[in-house]
């Protein structure tokens, strides 16, 4: 039971960033900031709730502080011209300087807050928000038109549409759903904000995006998997496996597991034609 457990309060903010990951590329826009995302929704999420006393303000700002930083994304990609891969990794390495000056800046190794979100949240919420994204993108003109923007762009020009606009409030829409997992990830349990505590989880979202073949509720799928192996080495530990093997080893476990999966899919689906 404590295993079922840690995997479903893990899968709730791995299920967002993934959902998010998914939007982002099906517009055509590679999703490789959501480290960032995760980064800036958690930090904001707990240092408004710390001000406010108020979990859901908190929720809201980690929200507005994902979508500002999909907006970022969306227009050094868009406008800028700079490619998607540095621009994420830009963004993520960024965001992570910036959280680790500000909490030295007040010299605490962490912030903390009362106010929070039980456990039991976390998992329909992933749940309605997959649903409802499956729903927009697959069943309503705006998802239509989002994903005539990640495979054939000019089409939608051609509809005299301007895709770089539909792109840039998706990303942003899409930022907003990974920085309520990364709210998710500091307020659903201890209330927290350390450094570094995101740990690479965006890029495993992201391994998760393209097992789950670009689709919202595969994306969210394979989230769980990679969850249940991040729990697996919180049981192993528990169990005194990391009396025998390195701690390092252990946490590596997850990773490795991202990496064999991705080898799996290999070839079995392309990305959205358009992505770039």
């Amino acid at each position: 039971m404590d295993f079922l457990a840690a995997t479903l309060r893990l899968w709730a903010p791995l299920g967002l960033a993934a959902l998010g990951g998914a939007l982002s590329e099906r517009a055509g826009v590679i999703a490789l900031g959501l480290e960032a995302k995760l980064l800036a929704g958690a930090y904001a999420a707990v240092s408004v709730a710390v001000l406010s006393g108020s979990a859901w303000l908190g929720a809201l700002a980690g929200m507005l502080a994902g979508a500002l930083v999909g907006l970022l994304h969306a227009s050094l990609v868009l406008f800028a011209r700079v490619p998607a891969v540095l621009s994420g990794v830009g963004l993520n390495l960024g965001l992570l300087g910036l959280t680790t000056f500000l909490l030295r800046a007040h010299g605490e190794a962490g912030l903390s807050t009362q106010a929070r979100f039980p456990a039991e949240v976390g998992i329909p919420l992933v749940i309605a928000l997959a649903g409802l994204t499956v729903f927009v993108l697959l069943k309503t003109p705006l998802g239509l038109r989002v994903r005539a923007c990640g495979e054939k762009p000019e089409a939608v020009r051609s509809a005299g549409l301007n895709p770089e606009k539909i792109r840039l409030g998706t990303v942003s829409a899409a930022g907003a759903l990974t920085g309520l997992g990364g709210v998710l990830l500091a307020l659903m349990g201890l209330g927290e904000f350390t450094e570094n505590m995101t740990s690479g989880r965006g890029y495993m979202a992201l391994a998760a995006v393209i097992l789950g073949r670009w689709n919202p509720l595969g994306a969210a799928g394979a989230a769980l998997l990679f969850a249940a192996g991040d729990a697996l080495v919180g049981t192993l530990q528990n169990a005194g496996l990391a009396r025998t093997l390195p701690p390092d080893l252990l946490q590596l476990l997850p990773y490795i597991a991202a990496l064999l999966a991705l080898g799996l899919v290999k070839g079995q689906k392309k990305a959205p034609a358009a992505l770039g």
